[in-house]
């Protein structure tokens, strides 16, 4: 039976760290998903049923509250049925790992990382993520594993959506195009189900 979160239980999550921040791109990305996938007029009223109006009129530049994100991905949760909301989500990701790749990765690196071997890149890769781990995963814990295959937790993940389609369409933008075009992650623990979210790279079978 698939696990249901709702919109308190996201919310509270934020509560918890009321100081903690995330990069303005869990919102700005989502609002192009919404007005991509849904129009105009159902992306405002996402943004109003989250109280964010403000941010499609005048678009964030700096890092925001994680529970401004919070109260978005809930309001998604709420206003569109499941797989609409998955499709939404995880198209967000996807905007906000090509920008992450666009704008904040060295050119160096985005030469030198398809050219390495796929269990080095891997873990270089997951180790700058690591470092930046604060800009999508905010008061959420985060741990990696460098052991084939690499992988990331994220502990009590404030971000947390079934599935977890944002965080899946993120690593796997950012490792399709750095690592192997190839990859896949498999997300095979989530706070929704009452523990850590945990994302593990592989690689899929070419039969």
């Amino acid at each position: 039976m698939t696990a249901h979160i709702s919109t308190s239980e996201l919310q509270q999550a934020a509560a918890a760290q009321p100081g903690a921040q995330v990069g303005p791109n869990a919102v700005l990305q989502t609002a192009t998903a919404l007005r991509t996938l849904v129009g105009e007029a159902e992306c405002r009223a996402v943004f109003a049923r989250a109280g964010l109006v403000h941010h499609l009129d005048l678009p964030p530049s700096r890092m925001l509250p994680q529970d401004e994100a919070v109260q978005l991905f809930a309001a998604i949760l709420g206003h569109f049925p499941t797989e609409d909301a998955k499709r939404i989500l995880h198209e967000a990701g996807r905007l906000t790992g090509e920008y992450i790749l666009a704008n904040r990765i060295p050119e160096l690196a985005r030469t030198i990382l398809p050219r390495l071997p796929v269990f080095l890149s891997s873990r270089l890769l997951m180790q700058a993520i690591a470092r930046h781990a604060w800009t999508f995963a905010g008061s959420g814990a985060v741990t990696i594993s460098l052991r084939w295959p690499v992988s990331i937790r994220i502990g009590n993940n404030p971000l947390a959506t079934p599935g977890c389609p944002w965080h899946l369409a993120v690593f796997e933008t950012l490792f399709r195009n750095l690592v192997s075009a190839n990859t896949v992650f498999i997300h095979t623990d989530c706070c929704c189900h009452g523990t850590s979210c945990r994302s593990e790279f592989r690689l899929r079978s070419h039969s």
